[in-house]
């Protein structure tokens, strides 16, 4: 049972990004429960967590959280948070600030918080044992920096998205997870996107909080306008549902969602210890990527693409047999379900089981077809040479020759002329 004065502090924060360029939050309504632990069942029971965690919690997956930075002293997230954290916002508001890193505190908990606070309670995440690496790409909006940020130019701010991503490869990232929207796409970040994909890391982003609002797309049915990085290819776009397996009616609907995860009343743990439930696809993109995380401890060499087909090919869908959402895309994920899946793709596929450094969108140089014309060897760039040479002598030869034979007949005409005259 929680005191009273902790029952206060489990308070409702819609925590979630807009698809502009900047953080917003979506509000909540009053949450009173007993624990924090009873609060997540709900969650933990629809994405069949409990069952994946006989496999394994996450151990040795470095999962790197691209948000408004990580408080990693709360008791929930304590010991696993690598370090510092990397900032990429230029900003100087200091992690000691209380309005420092709201949001990507909420997001670790939830993706890896180990549920240890002072009265054996507290927000467990997806991946307990997974390790956080935190990188600041933007700010809240209650951070004293945040109005400096707003000025900031469009492609200075993806820019730093754009080096948070390659930082979190190079820092040995099995997982991305970017809780996070733009509303326009950028060179800097699809490039970034790629790099880390090409090595192996599988990126998920929230599919964006604008709703089903936008009619530009389809006669039929109302599409969200896209929000990127989940717009991008080889990025798991993920949206929200809320208990009971229903769409939320903020969750953006468009044809970049793959899967659906919990997105409204989760539970997660903030600054200075205290908890709330947060709304939006934000805590459902952190879902998703805390199973990435489980899947990525069972099999460390598994690649991006059958991380996403593991996901998608196991989704819950309502009715079963449903088909593809524009809301939910393939379905609710299922941890346990996705990963007997992998084994099992591993087993299929096991020239995607690791993925070349020069691979491409779509499973890697495995999954291309052979090209029309193989490449040249230094052998036949040779060779070829030499033939052109051999070529250009013999036309030179003939040449000659023509030029010979022509004169001589010139003369031999001549010759008959004169003996006519």
């Amino acid at each position: 049972m929680l005191s009273i004065a902790r029952r206060r502090a489990l308070l409702s924060a819609g925590a979630a990004v807009a698809l502009g360029l900047l953080p917003a939050l979506l509000p909540g309504t009053a949450a009173v429960a007993d624990s924090v632990s009873q609060q997540q069942q709900w969650v933990f029971q629809m994405m069949d967590v409990p069952a994946a965690w006989n496999i394994t919690r996450g151990h040795g997956v470095v999962v790197a959280v691209l948000d408004s930075g990580v408080d990693g002293n709360v008791s929930d997230l304590k010991g696993n948070v690598r370090g510092g954290n990397i900032d990429y916002t230029r900003l100087t508001t200091k992690p000691s600030d209380p309005n420092w890193g709201l949001h990507g505190t909420w997001m670790a908990s939830i993706i890896a918080g180990h549920g240890s606070d002072s009265e054996g309670d507290g927000v467990t995440g997806v991946a307990p044992e997974a390790t956080i690496l935190s990188i600041r790409v933007i700010p809240d909006m209650q951070d004293p920096g945040y109005r400096n940020y707003d000025r900031e130019r469009e492609t200075r701010i993806q820019g730093e998205l754009a080096d948070g991503i390659r930082t979190a490869v190079m820092d040995g990232a099995k997982v991305i997870s970017m809780s996070i929207g733009y509303s326009a796409p950028s060179r800097a970040v699809r490039s970034a996107i790629q790099y880390a994909y090409s090595r192996g890391v599988v990126l998920v982003a929230s599919s964006g909080n604008s709703g089903d609002n936008d009619t530009q797309h389809s006669h039929t049915r109302n599409l969200a306008p896209v929000s990127f990085p989940a717009e991008y290819p080889g990025v798991i776009s993920v949206g929200a549902v809320q208990q009971g397996g229903t769409p939320t009616t903020f969750s953006s609907g468009n044809l970049s969602v793959k899967v659906a995860a919990p997105g409204k009343k989760v539970p997660a743990q903030g600054r200075s210890g205290q908890y709330y439930t947060v709304d939006g696809t934000s805590p459902a993109c952190a879902l998703v990527a805390g199973v990435a995380a489980l899947i990525e401890s069972a099999y460390p060499r598994i690649s991006p693409a059958l991380v996403t087909e593991a996901l998608t090919s196991t989704a819950q869908q309502d009715p079963p047999g449903g088909g593809y959402d524009v809301l939910t895309g393939f379905g609710i994920v299922d941890a346990d379900a996705a990963l007997k899946a992998a084994r099992g793709l591993m087993a299929e596929h096991p020239a995607k089981s690791q993925v070349p450094l020069t691979a491409h969108f779509g499973g890697g140089t495995a999954a291309q077809p052979a090209a029309p014309v193989g490449p040249r060897s230094t052998g036949g760039l040779i060779g070829y040479l030499v033939l052109l040479a051999v070529s250009g002598v013999a036309v030179l030869c003939g040449g000659v020759v023509l030029l010979l034979t022509r004169r001589r007949n010139d003369d031999r005409v001549a010759t008959m002329t004169g003996q006519r005259g």
